[in-house]
């Protein structure tokens, strides 16, 4: 049984994304391991099915071939810049959900614009979470407060597919401490399919080359971190920190290096701001966290 600090930072935590690079399955064997998951012992950690709203006709033939899990599914949506082809896909797969037996209850999208802030919030806002890309990097203020002020949530870029697409560190704690400051809840995506920082493999291509890598649980402690209050080099330390021999989930609070943060802390940060983030397998962060964490 994972402690009560595991389950406040990590319920749920886990949107999946293997349709993207680099896992980039095809849509059925996608659909096959998302059913596995839900059923799995790990479910507890699962979020949404992440997918491109122009897949969704596509989803709904491949879940009706799956006879695991008669639980709804919950879809998040990406969808183009002003794109009111993927709105309209999206209100006709929401019309009949319950012959899909999943919805699509938030969209992601990474507008071009602070006009596309607005569109989105006009064509989605209060219906669905929506959640906008900002990039870590430059100035990300008067973009987040444009998505505060309409009431949606923001969304940062961890990495990807080549080294220059992990954000910096002071870049990526900008981002965390403007979202802190104004109450706005956020997820991350890419790059985040470990636990703990380090030099990884870029993809799972033979030969690929590695690169530092954020940790999942690093950002989220960092997040945590912040919202604790505590000072920013705290926070950077965290998100910096590559030794795992110091990490102690207990229940009542997790404790890294020179860091103590109490549930309670973990879940308002859960709660009100780093909500999930996307990755392209599911098993590789779960197995990790696995044997950070043994099962007693």
């Amino acid at each position: 049984m994972e402690s009560a600090s595991a389950r406040a930072l990590l319920g749920g935590v886990v949107d999946y994304a293997g349709l993207f690079p680099p896992a980039a399955l095809s849509m059925a064997d996608a659909v096959r391991e998302y059913a596995a998951a839900m059923d799995g012992r790990d479910a507890w950690m699962l979020g949404r099915f992440v997918l491109p709203a122009t897949r969704l006709v596509e989803f709904a033939e491949a879940r009706a071939a799956v006879a695991a899990s008669s639980r709804e599914w919950r879809l998040s949506a990406i969808v183009r810049d002003v794109s009111e082809a993927d709105r309209a896909v999206i209100t006709a797969f929401n019309a009949d959900a319950a012959r899909h037996r999943a919805v699509v209850d938030s969209v992601e999208c990474k507008p071009q614009t602070l006009d596309g802030i607005d569109w989105l919030g006009d064509a989605f806002g209060g219906a669905l979470e929506v959640y906008v890309e900002v990039a870590a990097g430059g100035d990300p203020g008067r973009w987040l407060a444009r998505v505060k002020a309409r009431g949606l949530k923001g969304k940062v870029r961890t990495g990807g597919l080549t080294a220059d697409a992990f954000p910096a560190p002071a870049a990526l704690l900008s981002f965390i401490e403007v979202a802190i400051a104004l109450g706005l809840a956020f997820k991350a995506t890419a790059g985040l399919h470990h636990a703990v920082h380090g030099s990884y493999r870029l993809t799972y291509e033979p030969g690929a080359a590695d690169a530092p890598m954020y940790g999942y649980l690093n950002v989220l402690l960092a997040t945590a971190a912040l919202r604790a209050g505590l000072p920013a080099a705290v926070a950077e330390e965290m998100l910096r920190q590559t030794d795992a021999s110091t990490l102690v989930f207990a229940d009542g609070h997790v404790r890294w290096g020179s860091a103590e943060l109490p549930v309670a802390v973990l879940r308002e940060t859960r709660a009100d701001h780093m909500e999930s983030f996307g990755s392209c397998s599911f098993r590789e962060p779960v197995d990790e966290l696995h044997s950070l964490i043994p099962a007693p």
